[in-house]
Order: C-alpha cells, then structure tokens, then sequence
C-alpha cells in the first residue's frame, strides 16, 4: 500500500524536508502537491524501479519547479485566493500529510522590547546562557522582522527584530531616523559580541550601524549598499514618495549625505502607464556617487558579509554593494569580508529559505514593483544567502 513519508514532519520553517511516497507500482507516474490553504504547487514524478518517488533524489517530469530540489513544491507555490490552512503534502490516490513548519522554532524565549523608546522583540535560546546578540532590520517595507530573528535565534543568537519606522511607536516614514535610536539597541543588548543583519534598505543601515558603532563586530548586508540612499517620504503613490527630498538618517540631528533618486522618463512612463516598475530606474550612477554619501565600512569593528542578487529591479544592489567591498579593500580592512552575488537572483533574497519566491511583482505605492530573478535562482540564492549569513555570524561572534 502506497504511503508518504516526510521528515521531519515538525521542524522550523527554514529546515529542508525529505518527502518520499513508497509503495507505488515501479514507473508509475503520480502527482505530489503541497498546499498552505492559500498557496499551492504540484509536480509529477515517475516512481523509480523500487517504487518509490525521493524529492531528494528525483526531478519532476513537469510540474511547478524543474530539477532535483527537496524544497521545490515550497518555494514555487502560487496564491490560491483561498484562505490560509496548515501546510500538506498530497499525493494522488495516496492521500496527505500535514507538515508542522514552525515560525517560532521551540526552546526560545520572547521578549517584547520597549525600554528607552525601542520598539522590538527578542528571541533567544531559554537556557539560561548569555548569547551573542544580533540587531536584525527589516527593508523598505518597514515593520518588525520577527520570524526572520525567531529562526535566527535558534543557532545559538540573542536575535531583536528591531522596528525603526512602519509601526506604532516609530517614525511612519523611512526619513530622518536618527542613528542614536541602533545605539540605544546596542546598548540594550548589553556586553555581549554584537552583530547586524539587514535586507535592502536594512542592508544599508546595517553597515551604516556597524560603521557607526564599534560594539558591532560582524554585518550581513543583503541585497543591501555601501551607500547612503534617500529617504522614502509620506504620501500614497510612487512619484510623490520618491519626491519627497529628504535624507533617510540623522546623527547628533544632523541628516546624513545621501545619493538622491531622479526620476527618469523611462520611469515616469511606466508609472503613469501603469506598467510594472524597476524601481531600479531611480538610481542612476553614471555620474557617479558623491563620495560624502559613502558608508565607511573600513571603520566596522568586525567581518563584513555582503550578498548581491545579479538581476535585482528593486536598486542596483550589486553596484552599491560593490561600494563597500572597494572601500573595505582600499583599507586592508583586518577582519574578514567577501562579496557573493547571485547572478541569476532577484531581489527576494532576504530572511530564512524554503519560502515562495513567485511573486515577481509585488504592490507598492500606486504601483506594482518588480522584483526581477527567476523564482529557482532566487529560492537557491536565498537558502545559500541564509547559510552563509549564519555560518559567517557565527563565526565572527562565537556561537
């Protein structure tokens, strides 16, 4: 009698799962869907001559996702319009599996942050030992991280998703947020080795953090900048926002040199057309960058991780990025750095893996953005992207 299998069947949400259906008739050709209520995949495959279908092992013959990948039906699911359920696998004529995928992995404790004006949460190890802290920042979008620091916090980090605009308590907008509010977050964290991680527009502050306070001894910056970029103003549609002339950081009340967005008429048409938009179009460096909106990453009291996807719409990322690793280099920087991109990957490489990566457009003020990439080269390019961070913050601060 046929049956699936899959291992772990409760796990956190960034583990890769072995799926297998046994017992199938040798070369039958079955289908082995995965759902959460509101997204779905599915794949073919053909049984092998034991009878047996390994995701491990095996590539689908069509479906959703191409390849050998054990975590392909999850990264390619598409919305359903249905309502969210638990996560199962299915199998034609075999029947499902519910999949626990845990956001908040066991053994953490939570700690809703409020001390001193902070607004975040932390999630460490409940053991009673004192971990390495790290700040982990949230992009553009604003808001709290907390899945991203949750899954963080299980190798072993004293992870705070720290908010610094988009929520109740902080700045609505991403525009004049003073770098004394990351100190205060350091200094919470108390004396213990500190690391920064940030996607996009956190990928940016995290080297303008670490460059800024030398408690900090390790940054991943993801899809992130070695250069101070211009605030994103209020209002509800694209061009008010990005004409809004304002710096996005603050240090003693000072507003930091930044490189301004322009508004090109390849922009503006898409825009007014209501075509998707590169916001990549909005930085333009042929002129090259003022050098006072640099970030001196060279003053980072510890390792520096940069990851780039090659076919970012959202900015230039590898360019910006690029940035940082001369400045690091220009310097001899004495701690370790290295500079990775991903050269098929959009701009959704940030936070923890096995995640859909299939919108390619996502809502924004008024318009839709693309995201750029292909969802395969920007699903491996964010697992790939999530183990490295974590090995490198590891061994830069000790877990």
């Amino acid at each position: 009698m046929a049956e699936i299998l899959v291992t772990p069947q409760s796990a956190p949400l960034d583990t890769s799962l072995e799926i297998k259906v046994v017992g199938l008739e040798p070369d039958a050709v079955t289908t082995v869907r995965a759902t959460t209520g509101d997204r779905a995949s599915e794949a073919v495959f053909r049984a092998d001559e034991r009878g047996v279908v390994d995701l491990t092992r095996h590539a689908p013959v069509e479906g959703d996702y191409d390849g050998v990948d054990p975590m392909g039906l999850f990264w390619s699911m598409t919305p359903t319009g249905d309502e969210p359920g638990p996560a199962l696998v299915e199998v034609d004529g075999v029947g499902k599996v519910e999949v626990e995928r845990l956001r908040v992995p066991r053994g953490l404790r939570r700690t809703e942050v409020t001390e001193n004006g902070l607004v975040g949460v932390l999630f460490e190890p409940d053991d009673g030992e004192v971990h390495p802290g790290v700040i982990v920042l949230g992009g553009s979008e604003g808001g709290l991280h907390e899945d991203d620091a949750a899954l963080l916090a299980r190798y072993g980090f004293a992870a705070l998703a720290l908010a610094y605009f988009g929520v109740d308590g902080v700045p609505d907008d991403l525009v004049d947020i003073p770098l004394e509010y990351f100190g205060t977050a350091i200094t919470y964290l108390g004396d213990r080795r500190i690391g920064v991680v940030g996607g996009s527009r956190g990928g940016e502050l995290a080297l303008l953090v670490g460059a800024t306070f030398p408690q900090v001894n390790a940054v991943v910056s993801v899809v992130g900048s070695g250069v101070v970029t211009q605030g994103i103003g209020p209002g509800t549609r694209l061009l008010e926002k990005l004409g809004f002339e304002a710096a996005s950081w603050t240090r003693e009340g000072r507003p930091l040199p930044y490189l301004p967005y322009t508004i090109p008429d390849a922009l503006r048409r898409r825009i007014v057309d209501g075509d998707p938009v590169p916001l990549k179009l909005a930085f333009d460096l042929t002129d090259g960058i003022p050098e006072d909106a640099e970030i001196p990453v060279e003053r980072v009291n510890g390792g520096v991780l940069l990851l780039s996807s090659g076919r970012d719409q959202s900015w230039p990322c590898v360019e910006l990025s690029a940035v940082a690793e001369r400045r690091l280099a220009e310097h001899d920087h004495p701690f370790p750095y290295e500079h990775v991109v991903y050269p098929e990957a959009g701009h959704l490489i940030a936070g923890p893996p096995h995640r859909p990566t299939t919108d390619l457009l996502v809502p924004g003020p008024g318009v839709l953005f693309e995201m750029g990439g292909s969802p395969g080269a920007t699903a491996a390019a964010r697992a790939d992207a999530w183990r490295r961070a974590i090995e490198f913050l590891s061994g830069q601060l000790g877990t």
